[in-house]
């Protein structure tokens, strides 16, 4: 039996933004059951290989990140149980390769998804608890010098701009007014991303900017994992 390859340069076909364009006028789990198919040919599949040529690209420059289907994968279905918006399915499919030494929304990562509008890729840390974001602060403190070198280098800038991410008003609690990391330790989030239109899904641009994105975001994310990496010796799977 010949071994399965992933594909070198996989991208969607135009078919799947129609079809997240149609499932957005459409929310409903009869209408989707009824077009199931469709949506595992045009949207399921590629999603998959995609992942599959993440899997064997990122080890080449974030070796630590996760990436397989059953890991990066989010479902379709919304979990509506504590929310007031109660359509029964997202209108995007997305990806996260999580560190392998933070629970999956809670350490360093890359992301990407794919909608009816836009199509974005992006990196860095979206939901980190408490005591994450306190060993991450300390991390910052003392290797702010680093984390400016990433963030402010010309070529990381003309792709990202500036950091994005929740941000507190002062100085987080047991670090002096005048640190001069001060502008980093106010974030509660580091986030950076790029985006473009819906129909660069099926460009035969996607993979390579895709990738080009990921290891542009890459030094980052290993910044923000190397504390967690020294508190978490044994990988955890999430």
């Amino acid at each position: 039996m010949v071994p399965h390859k992933p594909q070198r340069s996989p991208r969607f076909p135009a078919g799947a933004v129609r079809f997240l364009r149609a499932l957005k006028r459409n929310n409903d789990r009869e209408w989707f059951r009824a077009r199931r198919e469709e949506f595992d040919a045009l949207v399921d599949a590629p999603m998959n290989a995609v992942i599959e040529r993440l899997a064997v690209d990122l080890r080449r420059f974030a070796p630590d990140l996760l990436a397989s289907p059953r890991v990066s994968r989010y479902r379709i279905y919304r979990d509506t149980r504590f929310s007031e918006n109660k359509t029964p399915l997202k209108t995007h499919v997305s990806a996260i390769f999580p560190s392998r030494f933070a629970p999956r929304h809670e350490g360093p990562a890359l992301y990407f998804e794919i909608a009816g509008a836009s199509v974005y890729a992006g990196g860095g840390v979206y939901m980190p608890p408490p005591e994450t974001v306190q060993l991450l602060r300390e991390h910052i403190a003392a290797r702010h010098r680093d984390l400016a070198r990433i963030v402010r280098a010309p070529a990381f800038r003309r792709l990202f701009g500036e950091i994005e991410g929740g941000r507190l008003s002062r100085m987080p609690r047991g670090f002096p007014a005048d640190h001069p990391a001060g502008d980093f330790l106010k974030y509660r989030q580091i986030l950076v991303g790029r985006e473009w239109p819906a129909s660069f899904a099926s460009s035969p641009r996607f993979y390579p900017e895709l990738l080009k994105t990921f290891r542009a975001i890459a030094p980052l994310v290993r910044f923000l994992e190397t504390p967690l990496k020294a508190r978490r010796k044994d990988p955890l799977l999430s």
